[in-house]
């Protein structure tokens, strides 16, 4: 048992120096700008479109900090938050070697990056034609929405609670800020969550 535990307490410390090591080696810096081809609203949280810090004017270069399929999270005048990815046109990312094992600095450009958002209008107009892609790619929800509209609009829930009661399934998507009322995959109502 001893030798063991010992056995797995060296591969740890094997394991912990190597991810140590690349990571040394791996040290980089990633910044990437994004221009806005319309006016946006910044939100404070992604789950509550009704939490808007600032509109950014068209043109205005922001600072993104990190993105999903929907958003994207950025700095813009000392203001950071979240806006619809669909807004911004992202320039080139630089990547620059801060530290290298070998105490080496340079700066190596890599590809554009891909229009996320473009790729994501198309899946979204080939799945519901044009009509409902422009009105999902811009996070609105309605009654009558079927839940996969729902996750496409705003993502999945944080936490579902579902009842099935005979034929009837009775479900509450509670999102940060929000909760959502689906009955048999149809969203009949919603409101702000409870704190």
């Amino acid at each position: 048992m001893k030798k063991t535990f010992a056995i797995l307490l060296l591969a740890l410390a094997v394991i912990s120096l190597n991810a140590q090591t690349n990571k040394l080696n791996t040290n980089q810096s990633v910044t990437t700008t994004g221009k806005l081809t319309n006016s946006s609203r910044l939100f404070a949280s992604k789950d509550d479109l009704t939490s808007v810090i600032v509109i950014i004017p068209a043109d205005s270069i922001v600072t993104v900090l990190d993105s999903d399929s929907t958003y994207l999270h950025v700095v813009y005048d000392d203001n950071e938050g979240y806006i619809f990815n669909r807004h911004v046109v992202l320039n080139k990312v630089a990547v620059q070697n801060q530290q290298s094992f070998q105490n080496q600095s340079s700066a190596q450009p890599t590809e554009p990056v891909v229009d996320q958002q473009q790729s994501r209008y198309s899946y979204l107009e080939n799945k519901y034609g044009t009509n409902m892609a422009s009105k999902l790619i811009t996070g609105k929800i309605w009654k009558g929405m079927n839940s996969d509209m729902v996750k496409d609009s705003w993502g999945m829930a944080e936490k579902i609670n579902r009842i099935i009661s005979g034929n009837v399934v009775k479900e509450e998507w509670i999102f940060k800020n929000t909760w959502l009322y689906f009955e048999n995959n149809t969203l009949l109502e919603w409101g702000p969550a409870k704190k």
